[in-house]
């Protein structure tokens, strides 16, 4: 009866360790908030999750969400999930009520190795302001062929009707580089592929997206901020079946392979394949268990009809 018992309860605990863990469950404990926006994979504001491409990104300080990149850190003012997408804002950048020079603005310049990452959307403008006539802006383009130029519709020339070019003095001078830069001078991101005021020799910028298809008439009417198109590079198979399986998309400590963090437990593949694997070696111990018991109980029965029949012959 002893045995039994002992039997049951080993492999009653054996079956429990094969069921999922109530940590399990929380694999999910990567996704978070910071204010009212919701981080989601590829993001995170913890190492270690999210996809390793956006790691040390993201910072979420008094409930404000801030995105840190080598030109400087910017407010999240919304991450699109389904449009892949950022609205960025600049302190330092103008607007149509404030011109902003001094060469205070980020601008916008990412790491080399996280530049196939994110990319200013194609509706997105550039605004220079200020640039000097040595500006690497315009050299190389002589007579007309001035890489200013319109971007979805908004530029320099409605940009110059805000009411804050009123207030610095708005100055009318020729687009024409022979005769003096113009103090604004529009671009598409694609164009220079770095917003670098020091180095652009700019006293400022401002930075204007259009969500198509809605136009507005006038500057007035622009959303200003810079509109960050992001992209998770490779094959995210890998991401959609951890996340199928109630994990959460994660990397391990080299920063570079990815993980699936299954709560009590990381798999390199998803979570029910480990757990799968786990419950077959319980269920193989188990077995083995059982065995090695069943054995034993058979072999002190035998040993104990031997002593019996032996203690008998002997008083017989």
């Amino acid at each position: 009866m002893t045995l039994l018992f002992m039997l049951t309860v080993c492999l009653s605990f054996l079956a429990l360790l094969a069921t999922p863990s109530f940590a399990t469950n929380q694999a999910n404990s990567c996704r978070s908030y910071c204010g009212n926006i919701t981080i989601d994979y590829p993001f995170s504001l913890d190492y270690g999750c999210g996809h390793p491409g956006f790691r040390d990104l993201l910072f979420c300080m008094n409930d404000v969400l801030m995105f840190h990149i080598s030109s400087g850190s910017y407010r999240v003012l919304d991450i699109d999930y389904a449009y892949q997408a950022l609205t960025l804002h600049d302190p330092h950048m103008s607007t149509c009520d404030t011109i902003v020079l001094g060469g205070r603005g980020n601008g916008f310049t990412v790491e080399q190795w996280r530049a196939s990452y994110f990319n200013p959307t194609p509706d997105n403008v550039f605004m220079l302001i200020g640039c000097s006539a040595e500006s690497p802006l315009f050299q190389g383009f002589p007579g007309k062929h001035l890489p200013c130029r319109n971007v979805s519709g908004m530029g320099c020339e409605e940009y110059y009707d805000c009411p804050a070019w009123s207030l610095i003095g708005h100055k009318k001078v020729g687009s024409v580089y022979g005769s003096g830069p113009p103090e604004c001078c529009a671009v598409a991101f694609e164009a220079i592929k770095a917003i670098n005021l020091s180095k652009l020799q700019c006293e400022g910028y401002s930075s204007a997206y259009s969500l198509a298809p809605l136009r507005v008439d006038g500057a007035g009417g622009w959303s200003y901020g810079i509109r960050v198109k992001y992209s998770v590079q490779g094959n995210d198979e890998f991401c959609r079946a951890c996340e199928a399986t109630g994990g959460a998309c994660g990397f391990g400590t080299d920063g570079v392979n990815q993980l699936c963090m299954c709560g009590s437990f990381n798999s390199t593949t998803n979570c029910d394949s480990e757990s799968s694997t786990s419950s077959k070696m319980t269920l193989s111990l188990a077995v083995a268990l059982a065995a090695s018991l069943e054995t034993r109980h058979i072999q002190l029965h035998v040993n104990a009809t031997f002593v019996l029949a032996y203690t008998t012959t002997l008083f017989a």
